[in-house]
């Protein structure tokens, strides 16, 4: 019988092992996490630019996307009208495997502030935005002594989308930016990557992402 070459076999064994983790990785990738960076100061301070955040995937298997939700999603309408760089060939790869965390382009991260059926109206007489009549208290959030918004808005949410808006204010061009664009400014739910479950890089950063306590008042869902 002939003797199997030791070399040959190491290499047959190396290359199976390889190939079979880069399959799991592309199908976590796909169906559990992923990774992001942050490409702007929109959601400061609660995440800042060049944060790593992990989208998880399974939350919605399960539920809906809810307030307070920090989400990553496809770009729906040239909301990113600035130009960027395409990644390079061992980039692209890097990231569609997952063992590089992706560069942002064509996706965005925001909070989740209304959902299918909510009537959302920038503000009250208190300077609040509320959701179905009941104000939200954003301190938790937002930096302070900021406006929850300096532009007025009264919208009802169609069925299937989101309103969303950047945690800093001021610098976000978020739903409010795009009330007289195609689709009004709302994300279609099916835009939705995952949910910003947490910071995971630098080190100093690391944190979990949690819905505010605002969103969990009594009356505010229907």
């Amino acid at each position: 019988m002939k003797q199997r070459n030791p070399l040959l076999s190491l290499l047959v064994e190396m290359s199976t092992v390889t190939v079979l983790a880069l399959v799991i990785t592309v199908v976590l990738r796909l169906f559990v996490a992923e990774a992001f960076y942050v490409p702007s100061e929109s959601m400061y301070d609660t995440l800042t630019t060049n944060d790593r955040i992990l989208a998880e995937k399974i939350s919605y298997m399960h539920r809906d996307v809810d307030r307070g939700d920090i989400i990553v999603f496809k770009d729906p309408g040239n909301w990113l009208n600035e130009e960027q760089a395409e990644p390079g060939p061992f980039r692209s790869l890097g990231e569609f495997v997952g063992i590089l965390p992706r560069s942002g382009e064509g996706h965005l991260v925001k909070r989740v502030i209304g959902i299918g059926g909510d009537r959302v109206i920038c503000c009250d007489r208190a300077g609040r935005i509320t959701v179905n009549g009941i104000p939200l208290d954003e301190r938790e959030y937002l930096l302070q002594d900021a406006k929850p918004s300096l532009m007025p808005f009264n919208v009802q949410v169609p069925a299937g989308h989101l309103w969303v808006m950047g945690d800093n204010r001021a610098e976000s061009a978020d739903s409010r930016a795009h009330m007289g664009g195609p689709g009004g400014g709302f994300v279609p739910v099916e835009n939705v990557v995952g949910r910003a479950c947490c910071v995971i890089w630098p080190s100093d950063r690391m944190t979990m992402l949690r819905p505010p306590e605002t969103f969990k008042k009594p009356g505010l869902k229907k």
